[in-house]
């Protein structure tokens, strides 16, 4: 809630509690505990701009039938310096409040004084929190999934930092391990190729057959030449590793920062191995008994603590696991470098993941409710109302590269945040280049233009210079200009419960919301009327719909076009 609205809400909380402390000093209520209670927007705005559940909520301390308290309650009502006009007692017991021109007059100001920051709150109280999203394995190109996760982590970490907390970014390397080992494996089958031919040698099954394998290992040839055929297979791997790696690495930084996603932290996997956290974990878990061993591998007791099966911490061949490694890991967030909070951004097919690591995690003794999981369903991509899984151009399957080459950034930041994570979605690839009001995106983005069109043709070059008197601003009386500046108001709370809820396809629904109010006033109410006064207000109202058009958009790394 923006703080004009904290503030009704704050001066009509202390309002009622007065007014009980009045109702049971003249007798009209009995002596009791006075009840908390809520003060909400009613879904229907014809029950009022606030209600209050007060008289439900004393209805069994004061032992009286929740009209009557809610009649003792508004008889003793002082609203002076509440904003709030007026009060009535509905149904069953509800008390509604309808709020005065002030109010109104008051968000717009507020909307005005605090300009791009506008809908930003404390209410994270600069607590530390740690997203973790994409971390997309870096032996192959990166798939739908992440460009979904990419979208909703970023916004989300926009979202948060908006509402108070303190965001770090980060993206896990996994450049250790199980994957790096077949990575490398795979390139040297494919380098052998070059030299021996494809039937020579032959690539297993289990190994990484995608196209960027083999460019990798044709332009390691193209430098050396044969030179490692005649090396042993682990330097010759080593080296098409430490070869290919990094330009993968480096790959995934470009296509990223085209997505507009900037990292804070690029977190290797390798760090836990040559810090010495991966080592000190595994004694950790088996000083604490957790584990066994057993057909010479090392086993963690998973099923002791959540999970379905115990879990391999270390082979047979002596290579920790990547479970061992994020073991590692999370403890490295939540205990060396002591994030109040750490999210993490999952596909849905690692559901079965959250205990397992929750659970070891409050077996090492740390809070395990500092670990938030948020799983992400799947992306269909759709045309002509048809599954799209190809690329046109490659002839492959869809990659994010793909997608950004074929669909404007600011339509996949924006509609990938259009359903809460855990839905499974339609990407529908034709709305998503359609420049029309079907479009979400385009929608909000040409409110914005149109706003700024109007000042065009008014001739008003500087916006924020536009003013209006109380007096004024009381004008705007319409129901069309009184239902957008009460979503105005309502920014700060959506941010918040965005935040709170790891769900920030509320700012993007907000926003949606935000454009169709807007068009509604425009075609409604004339904004350059015969009435000087009127016009003043008008034109005031619009300059604040701009600017929180551009706060959202922009908190979104969305393009804020001023002509369409």
């Amino acid at each position: 809630m923006s703080k004009i609205v904290k503030q009704v809400q704050d001066k009509l909380t202390c309002a009622i509690n007065q007014a009980f402390e009045k109702a049971i000093a003249d007798g009209t209520l009995p002596e009791a505990e006075i009840p908390s209670f809520n003060i909400e927007v009613p879904a229907d705005r014809a029950n009022g701009d606030f209600s209050t559940n007060a008289a439900m909520a004393g209805a069994r301390a004061f032992r009286r039938a929740p009209r009557q308290i809610a009649e003792a309650v508004c008889a003793n009502l002082d609203l002076e310096g509440t904003f709030v006009e007026k009060c009535e007692v509905a149904g069953a017991g509800f008390i509604n409040f309808y709020l005065g021109n002030d109010y109104y007059s008051a968000i717009l100001r507020d909307v005005r004084a605090c300009g791009d920051s506008y809908g930003s709150s404390d209410f994270g109280e600069g607590k530390t929190v740690n997203i973790e999203f994409v971390s997309a394995n870096p032996t192959g190109p990166m798939h739908m999934g992440n460009a979904r996760g990419g979208a909703l982590g970023d916004c989300l970490a926009a979202v948060m930092d908006r509402a108070g907390y303190k965001v770090t970014r980060e993206f896990y390397v996994n450049d250790a391990g199980n994957q790096i080992a077949k990575f490398g494996l795979s390139l040297d089958i494919r380098y052998q190729q070059i030299f021996k031919g494809e039937a020579a040698v032959e690539l297993p099954e289990d190994s990484y057959h995608g196209e960027d394998i083999k460019e990798r290992a044709q332009q390691f040839a193209d430098i050396h030449g044969d030179k490692y055929m005649s090396a042993s297979e682990e330097e010759r791997r080593a080296a098409l590793v430490e070869f290919a790696l990094p330009l993968n690495i480096d790959k995934m930084h470009e296509n990223l920062d085209k997505y507009r996603i900037f990292y804070d932290v690029w977190f290797r996997e390798s760090s836990l191995y040559s810090s010495g956290e991966l080592e000190e974990t595994l004694s950790m878990l088996k000083e604490k008994d957790l584990t066994y061993e057993k057909d010479g591998a090392v086993w963690y007791k998973a099923t002791e603590h959540g999970g379905e099966k115990d879990e391999v911490l270390v082979r047979a061949n002596g290579n920790p696991t990547y479970f061992a490694a994020d073991i590692a890991y999370h403890r490295n967030k939540l205990e060396n470098r002591k994030f109040d909070k750490a999210i993490n951004i999952w596909g849905a097919d690692h559901h079965g993941h959250v205990a397992r690591m929750k659970g070891v995690l409050e077996a090492l003794g740390t809070d395990s409710s500092k670990l938030d999981i948020i799983l992400m369903q799947l992306v269909r991509l759709t045309r002509g109302g048809e599954v799209v899984r190809m690329s046109k151009r490659t002839g492959k399957s869809i990659t994010l590269v793909d997608l950004l080459e074929e669909i404007p950034i600011d339509a996949v930041r924006f509609l990938f945040n259009m359903r809460e994570p855990g839905s499974q979605m339609d990407f529908d690839l034709d709305l998503a280049v359609e420049q029309s009001s079907q479009n979400p995106v385009y929608y909000c983005q040409y409110a914005h233009a149109r706003i700024c069109s109007i000042f065009k043709k008014l001739g008003i070059e500087n916006i924020e210079a536009i003013d209006a008197t109380n007096e004024e601003l009381a004008l705007l009386t319409a129901p069309e200009e009184r239902e957008l500046i009460s979503h105005l108001a309502s920014l700060t709370g959506e941010i918040v419960n965005a935040a709170k809820n790891y769900d920030p396809a509320r700012i993007t629904r907000y926003c949606v919301e935000l454009a169709t109010l807007f068009h509604k006033f425009y075609n409604a109410c004339r904004v350059s009327t015969d009435d000087e006064a009127l016009t003043k207000a008008r034109l005031y109202l619009c300059s604040c719909v701009k600017t929180t058009l551009h706060s959202v958009l922009t908190m979104l790394k969305i393009e804020v076009p001023e002509s369409m």
